[in-house]
């Protein structure tokens, strides 16, 4: 086994994702290392993520700035830090989810929390992904990246570090450009919207036309530059002072079967970090940070006929902002290892409608407001302590939330609650664990679940809505040796006041109700040879609401994947480098919510593959193939959740995913 690592489910596997290894870690989490060390088809990390981990399915918004679900959930349901700052998006629609916010070559490391198991972080209700960007080294080092694929994709990408003993910088810098990427069926984005709206000739005309311009009928997908630095300096020893800034800029992102596109998306992340180590034999480390991020992201109907024939275009422009402070204490007591800490933040939320570019007013003169400066204020008190006993170790984590909503329309909320967890792992040899986990969190609405209006005026939201709450069980077990690894994890998620979406309802269309989600999820690999692996996983989940919506009698809960799977054989041709082929494919997805505007998709199966060859120590080139038999499928599911395109003779618009896709990636290290 002297060239192959480990690794847990899809070592080099995923051909739409960037480069990604899965080291052997706990059944609790997985941690993802080498995040796109060189991104190969795009920088979209929840591209990465779907395509490396059982539990992540992919919410395809556009050929860029995708959102994720982990077992089924997603929005605020589950959370993303990155370093340890909190980011949200601001678009209602999920066009700019938190992941899109970061890309994949500014970061180190992607650990994925599935379940309630992470008190340092404000609502981490059924999971959660925290980001770890690349740290500045003291030796000077860079590396340079060009990626170059089907529908004119362009990448170049940068990174340099270096400093001493007492200062260190690292900068990144890429940029990336794509034209609309076609389907199995040849078909570009705005060819699947023009298929659509002629079976929808009779509904869709005039200002509800959702096809692109002629003039912008064959525009770019997409463009987007991001940029970030780091400087650490050493004030004292064992101390050490940490500022990062996280600069993304996105423009004209095409979202087809939404009826409104990204004019642009930007994003800041700041970040001040001071750290102390070693504070005594007892306190081993005392962290605090204070960070600030911001999205500015205006949609609106400036490329679609809508405009074109209406003589309108209307906009929908939000901002959102987040502040907050948390400080962290790690002490060691004997064989106990304690973490305590304060957590504060605070979200404000606006955004307003415009008419061509003019504010759009109500009768009486009153602006028209999407979300009416909505500002949630938390603040948190948690720990978490564990300890081993021989072969069985023990953490314990517990949390307490206050929370208020205000806004400028509506009535304010306000929430507290106590979150916890206990987990045990036991060790039944070197090579074999068992895990077991027993949580329970909260996560209050967020202000579109609350206050979003919809561009007449009519309030969307439900402002007393309670917060959600889930009760979860986990257990796992895991085994490896020198030829083999596997990995199974279970759950059962009880969800209680769960947020959800009524289809059809104009007026108050959020309510709570009560749920159920389980699944399994497994990972494997096998080592037949030193040079030959062969790596496997798969994942399986079921949703059920307590009870049908008032008015409905459909009880399956929407976004509930179904039964989908890889095989990967990996062959290790000489050092550092490697042949990969893939097969991925995933059941017919017929377990449905459809009275809340989910319909069944076909079953699909794709086959990927790629040679990622080492011309020496300092170049490396990738060659691949997606989706080689040009597949025509769908990934991501219409649930009522999303605004989407809607005729009155079919069901609501799928967007397909990207057919046959070659590319070619150059990397260079100094």
């Amino acid at each position: 086994m002297k060239h192959i690592i480990p690794l847990s489910l899809l070592t080099f596997a995923s051909l739409y994702a960037n480069e990604i290894e899965l080291p052997t870690i706990g059944v609790e989490a997985t941690i993802i290392t080498e995040v796109a060390q060189n991104a190969q088809t795009s920088a979209d990390v929840a591209d990465a993520l779907a395509h490396s981990v059982p539990s992540i399915d992919l919410s395809r918004r556009s050929a860029i700035a995708n959102d994720i679900l982990i077992r089924g959930q997603k929005r605020d349901n589950i959370t993303v830090e990155v370093d340890g700052t909190k980011v949200y998006g601001a678009c209602v629609n999920r066009m700019d989810p938190p992941v899109s916010h970061i890309v994949a070559n500014q970061i180190e490391t992607i650990e994925v929390i599935e379940g309630p198991y992470d008190v340092t972080t404000f609502g981490t209700l059924s999971g959660g992904v925290n980001i770890t960007t690349k740290k500045p080294s003291k030796d000077f080092k860079g590396s340079i990246n060009l990626g170059f694929g089907s529908w004119q994709y362009k990448k170049f990408g940068a990174t340099v570090s270096g400093g001493n003993e007492i200062v260190r910088v690292i900068a990144t810098a890429s940029t990336e450009s794509s034209d609309q990427y076609k389907d199995g069926d040849g078909n570009t984005l705005a060819d699947q919207i023009d298929i659509y709206q002629a079976q929808n000739s009779t509904t869709l005309v005039g200002a509800k036309d959702p096809r692109l311009q002629p003039a912008y009928h064959d525009m770019k997908a997409y463009t987007k530059n991001s940029a970030m630095a780091k400087l650490f300096v050493k004030t004292l020893e064992n101390q050490e002072l940490r500022l990062s800034v996280t600069a993304n800029r996105s423009d004209d992102v095409l979202y087809a079967n939404s009826k409104m596109d990204a004019i642009y998306d930007d994003s800041n992340i700041y970040s001040i970090e001071y750290n102390i180590d070693a504070i005594s034999d007892t306190y081993k480390n005392l962290n605090f940070q204070v960070y600030h991020s911001d999205v500015d992201h205006p949609m609106g109907t400036d490329y679609r006929m809508s405009s074109l024939n209406s003589g309108a275009v209307m906009t929908n422009w939000l901002k959102t902002n987040m502040d907050g402070a948390k400080i962290k204490n790690s002490i060691e007591l004997g064989s106990y290892n304690l973490l305590f800490g304060l957590d504060a933040s605070q979200r404000k939320w606006d955004g307003h409608y415009e008419k061509n570019h003019n504010a759009l007013y109500l009768p009486g003169g009153v602006g028209r407001k999407s979300i009416d400066n909505a500002v949630t204020n938390n603040s948190a008190v948690f720990a978490k302590v564990d300890k081993r006993f021989g072969a069985l170790k023990v953490e314990v984590g517990a949390r307490f939330d206050s929370t208020t909503i205000t806004n400028d329309s509506y009535k304010n909320n306000s929430y507290s609650a106590l979150s916890g967890n206990l987990m045990t792992t036991y060790h039944f040899n070197q090579d074999s664990k068992l895990f077991l986990g027993i949580g329970k969190a909260s996560r209050v609405p967020d202000a579109r679940e609350l206050y979003f209006m919809g561009s007449a005026g009519n309030l969307v939201g439900t402002p007393n809505l309670d917060q959600v709450t889930n009760q979860e069980i986990d257990l796992g077990y895991e085994t490896q040796n020198d030829a083999m690894m596997f990995k199974l994890k279970t759950f059962y998620s009880k969800l209680h006041n769960y947020i959800y979406i009524k289809k059809g309802v104009t007026v108050n269309a959020f309510e709570n109700i009560d749920a159920s989600i389980y699944g399994i999820e497994l990972s494997g690999s096998y080592f037949i040879n030193d040079d030959i692996s062969l790596d496997m996983g798969a994942s399986y989940k079921r949703g059920q609401k307590d009870e049908a919506l008032e008015g409905q009698s459909d009880k399956d809960l929407a976004d509930m994947a179904p039964l989908r799977g890889n095989i990967v054989l990996n062959y290790e041709y000489a050092m550092d480098s490697m042949a990969t082929f893939e097969i991925r494919a995933s059941d017919k997805w017929s377990d449905i919510d459809s009275d809340n505007g989910e319909q069944e998709l076909d079953a699909w199966t794709t086959l990927n593959a790629k040679i990622k060859h080492s011309i020496n120590k300092q170049m490396q080139l990738t060659v691949g193939v997606n989706n080689i038999l040009d597949e025509t499928y769908a990934l991501s599911n219409t649930y009522a959740d999303l605004i989407l395109v809607s005729g009155g003779t079919t069901d609501v618009m799928l967007m397909n995913e990207p057919g046959r896709y070659i590319y070619t990636n150059l990397d260079f290290k100094f």
